[in-house]
C-alpha cells in the first residue's frame, strides 16, 4: 500500500512540474532543428552504405555461387547524400546594422 502510494505521490510531482516548464526559446528551436537535421542526414548516409554493402554482396555472390541463375532484375541505384551542409542562419545581425533611430526590417516568413 505505501509502495502503491509513493509511486502515485511521485507521478503526481513529475506531472505537475513537467506542466510548469516555459516554452523553448527559439534557439532551442533552432538547435532542436539542427539536431533533427544531422540525424536525419546520417539515416541517409547509412542508408547509402547499407545500399553499397547490399550491392557488394550481391555482386560477390553471382560471381561466385549463382552459377545458372540469372541476375536480378535491375535496382535503382545507391544516391550518395554528400556531405552534411547545416541549415544557414537567417538571425544574422541585422539589427546591428542598422541606424539607431530607424525601425528594425520585419523578420522573414517561417516555412513548416
Amino acid at each position: 500500500m505505501k509502495k502503491t502510494l509513493l509511486v502515485l505521490s511521485a507521478l503526481a510531482i513529475g506531472f505537475s512540474a513537467a506542466a510548469k516548464l516555459p516554452a523553448p526559446s527559439e534557439e532551442a528551436k533552432a538547435k532542436a532543428a539542427e539536431a533533427a537535421a544531422k540525424t536525419a542526414h546520417g539515416n541517409k548516409v547509412a542508408d547509402f552504405q547499407l545500399c553499397k554493402s547490399r550491392e557488394k554482396v550481391a555482386a560477390h555472390y553471382y560471381k561466385t555461387n549463382g552459377k545458372g541463375k540469372a541476375a536480378p532484375a535491375a535496382t535503382p541505384a545507391c544516391t550518395d547524400p554528400g556531405a552534411y551542409k547545416p541549415a544557414e542562419t537567417t538571425a544574422a545581425a541585422p539589427a546591428a546594422a542598422s541606424p539607431a533611430g530607424a525601425k528594425p526590417a520585419a523578420a522573414p516568413a517561417k516555412k513548416g
